[in-house]
């Protein structure tokens, strides 16, 4: 299989440029042929998938954290609507690596090349999120006010990278002077939630977010529905009380927290709304946030 493989070396703040020899002796271990390049600024990830694809390279292989998987997904498909269909493969060496997880491919390095030299492909939904009118693709999680505050504030960390890093951050956001809970409206497939004031709303393809917390422990990436998590009117206090839970996905029971499924979901604040795609910042003041399933959109290799 025609493969091309395109590195982010800064993901995991810097720590995947350094695996990348390591990566190159699993690869010729098991036999996996292919063509290296470097992306050197944020979305080139999406502009080298779309080429790889356009060069009929069958197989375009993200080797960084779940951003760069999102921006090689994007080009993908981008190159799919042109009629040039690649399939994703993944070398989750991120911070989060919550994609990788949710498709099964393995956590370690020696596992991720073997996978790509034994594994097949898989077909699965991604999202599409409009903020404001301004279309993304992503292929994980979503997390708007209270975890989008933590995505922000990790950003800013230098030495910390991996789930310790999103815990960290956790922190740093509950020591400062939140803006949670944020006024919201919210409608899953047009039935508007009564909720009025939210802490957080995740959005998800997949069980994880942030490396380690499961907010969305029952979702599939292949059932074509999003699974949505609504933690409601949580203060300080009952942040740090819901953290063991997530952490574990046991939350979903809890009295402060709705559990819900659908194709569609529309969030709408007067005050505008922080919002982040699996780490990566979405919006800093989004006022009007849809989420729409686009099932069996990727072909992906695990």
């Amino acid at each position: 299989m025609r493969t091309k493989l395109i590195v982010n070396t800064t993901a995991g703040k810097g720590h995947a440029g350094k695996l990348l020899p390591q990566v190159q002796e699993y690869l010729a271990r098991y036999g996996v042929d292919y063509d290296l390049v470097h992306t050197d600024a944020p979305g080139h990830g999406i502009e080298l998938a779309h080429r790889a694809a356009t060069a009929r390279y069958e197989r375009v292989v993200a080797m960084g954290g779940d951003g760069t998987a999102d921006e090689v997904v994007n080009g993908l498909l981008l190159a799919a609507e042109q009629g040039h269909e690649a399939v994703l493969g993944v070398i989750p060496v991120g911070s989060g690596n919550d994609f990788a997880y949710a498709i099964g491919i393995p956590g370690d390095l020696e596992g991720a090349c073997q996978r790509l030299a034994e594994g097949q492909i898989r077909t699965v939904d991604v999202i599409r999120a409009t903020v404001d009118g301004q279309p993304r693709i992503f292929d994980n999680s979503v997390g708007i006010g209270f975890d989008a505050d933590v995505a922000l504030v990790t950003r800013k960390m230098k030495r910390l990278r991996g789930f310790l890093m999103y815990l960290w951050g956790v922190f740093r956001v509950l020591a400062a002077n939140g803006k949670w809970p944020y006024p919201m409206r919210i409608t899953v497939d047009g039935q508007p939630l009564p909720h009025q004031a939210v802490t957080l709303i995740t959005v998800a393809n997949g069980p994880r977010a942030g490396g380690g917390f499961y907010l969305t422990p029952n979702a599939q990436p292949d059932d074509g529905l999003l699974d949505v998590c609504v933690a409601d009117r949580l203060g300080r206090l009952g942040i740090l009380q819901l953290l063991p839970h997530a952490m574990k996905g046991t939350h979903v029971n809890k009295k402060s927290v709705t559990m819900l499924q659908g194709r569609h979901v529309l969030i709408e604040a007067d005050r505008g709304l922080p919002g982040h795609v699996d780490g990566e910042i979405l919006c800093t003041k989004g006022r009007r946030i849809e989420f729409e399933i686009l099932p069996g959109r990727l072909k992906v290799w695990c």
